[in-house]
């Protein structure tokens, strides 16, 4: 994989064809696992698709601190290792439930992990460390769930979230903005003064 500086030498174009490619291998790869999942900044959610008529008691559940094994009894393991980051065992569950239609062809059953990050402020690369990694920098979080954070880690987020946007644009970032609106104020303060080589650094 290409480091960040070879990225930074890419023109727009480039850019945007790298990033379609490395989504569409991250879909793929995604994809062939035996799950599907999703993540907030404080929880992750895995849906495991069960045989039908499969019972709670067919199954075979460890979660532990940084451990996750799931199976059905006498089978082999649908899915086995160590969690990419710890997590926090009392408030972590599953549950067997179903497939909404619309996801499958047929009725089929699901086991639905839910589990409780310790970390609440990083997104996880993956389920389980051997698994496939996703680019964490593509994450864009859910606006409604920013008003869950303190209002200092809201601020920090939402500024990240902007400066992370400004760039990708082009554009200048938060620090940048305020850096030329101070020196706007300035030069409207001291217009005899002469600022058409000043430079903002």
């Amino acid at each position: 994989m290409s480091s960040d500086n070879d990225y930074d030498k890419l023109t727009k174009e480039e850019r945007e064809a790298r990033d379609k490619a490395d989504r569409e291998r991250e879909v793929a790869e995604q994809a062939a696992l035996p799950y599907t999942w999703k993540q907030e900044l404080g929880e992750v959610d895995i849906t495991v698709p069960v045989p039908t008529g499969t019972r709670a008691k067919d199954l075979v559940v460890v979660i532990q601190k940084k451990k996750l094994s799931v199976g059905l009894k006498g089978q082999e393991k649908i899915m086995e290792g160590e969690l990419c980051k710890e997590i926090k065992l009392e408030d972590s569950t599953w549950t067997l439930g179903e497939v909404p239609h619309h996801e499958v062809s047929e009725d089929q059953q699901s086991l639905l992990i839910h589990l409780e990050k310790l970390n609440k402020q990083q997104w996880w690369d993956n389920i389980l460390t051997h698994h496939p990694k996703i680019d964490t920098r593509k994450i864009q979080p859910e606006n409604s769930k920013l008003s869950d954070l303190d209002g200092e880690t809201r601020g920090m987020v939402e500024k990240m979230m902007f400066d992370n946007q400004q760039k990708q644009m082009g554009k200048p970032t938060s620090d940048e903005l305020k850096k030329m609106e101070a020196l706007k104020k300035f030069q409207a303060a001291h217009p005899e003064l002469d600022f058409s080589n000043a430079k903002i650094s």
